[in-house]
């Protein structure tokens, strides 16, 4: 089942919440109207705004106060996402190219700060304090993600609890905070609210080490860049800290970060290491445990279209091909 389809009752919204996106990125200035309408136009699940709609037919569904969460959560996600191709010198998304990569770095850290007031303006139009504090705190929460994603850039010398953390900040709780907003606009209760937040925090761990996984097994096409592209940026991720354990893996990588010459050719040798030791498939495993517990956090919600479609997100997310 192709991901759209588990929550096809929601078309009509997302539209609505694309319209919104396109509004909201329009600048006078020629520029950066271009780049923020490149960046939207390059596609994306777009599932944090999916979260915020599912959460909320848990409450009282008002989508005109919804859509205002949804769309300036996903502005966030956007507005991240230029920042990332920045710090990572990427050229390309999605198999698109990126903002710095049609105009320069400057351009596309602008852009990213633009959106990113979009997003803070467009929330403005929600009325619970407890709403803005919470996106207050993911906002901070994500930018340390970032900045100690920089700061590790190349350590091998990291562990398993510095990994979920930068996860959690740059991933997970961005996705929990959708889940959790939507709630809270719907005003659901605490119970419900505690559920759909813990659903997505647990969601967003198992997304990201799949994501993390498909950097070394999925095709440069279906990546839309290089394969092995997060290990060329000097990004340590869970395959790469497992594989580490191996003391060949660990000296070739050393050499290589040495030497300073990590390029898509110069990484093959090692990426085919790491694909053929156990070290996917522990990744899988922890995975798996973190999707098992969105599934428990799921028990507390009453049966509806919004728990069946998020229990279907579950199940596409824990079977992406690795």
């Amino acid at each position: 089942m192709k991901l759209a389809k588990t929550y096809a009752f929601l078309k009509k919204d997302l539209s609505l919440i694309e319209d919104a996106l396109e509004e909201s990125v329009y600048a006078d200035q020629p520029t950066l109207h271009e780049a923020s309408i490149q960046l939207l136009k390059a596609g994306g699940k777009r599932l944090r705004p999916v979260f915020v709609l599912l959460a909320s037919k848990f409450g009282d569904y008002n989508l005109k106060k919804i859509k205002n969460v949804a769309s300036s959560l996903e502005l966030i996600h956007m507005a991240s996402l230029v920042h990332d191709d920045v710090i990572d010198d990427s050229d390309l998304r999605r198999g698109k190219p990126t903002v710095k990569a049609k105009w320069d770095n400057q351009v596309a850290m602008l852009t990213g700060d633009y959106i990113f007031a979009k997003a803070l303006q467009q929330f403005t139009e929600i009325e619970q304090p407890r709403a803005h504090q919470i996106l207050s705190r993911t906002m901070v929460e994500l930018t340390i993600g970032e900045i100690e994603q920089i700061k590790d850039k190349y350590k091998l010398d990291q562990n398993f609890r510095n990994y979920l953390r930068r996860i959690k900040r740059k991933t997970a709780l961005l996705i929990s905070s959708s889940c959790q907003l939507g709630a809270i606009v719907s005003e659901t209760d605490h119970v419900t609210e505690k559920a759909l937040f813990r659903y997505g925090y647990y969601m967003g761990m198992s997304y990201q080490i799949i994501d993390d996984i498909l950097d070394f097994t999925a095709s440069e096409k279906e990546l839309g860049k290089p394969a092995g592209s997060d290990l060329i940026n000097g990004n340590i991720t869970l395959p790469v800290l497992f594989a580490l354990e191996n003391p060949a893996i660990r000296e070739e990588l050393t050499n290589l970060f040495s030497d300073g010459q990590v390029n898509s050719d110069t990484i093959k040798p090692v990426l085919s290491k790491i694909i053929t030791s156990e070290a996917i498939e522990r990744a899988k495993k922890i995975s798996d445990l973190y999707l098992q517990k969105a599934y428990e956090a799921l028990y507390l919600l009453p049966n509806n279209q919004a728990k069946e479609a998020l229990e279907n997100i579950a199940n596409y997310i824990g079977n992406r091909k690795i």
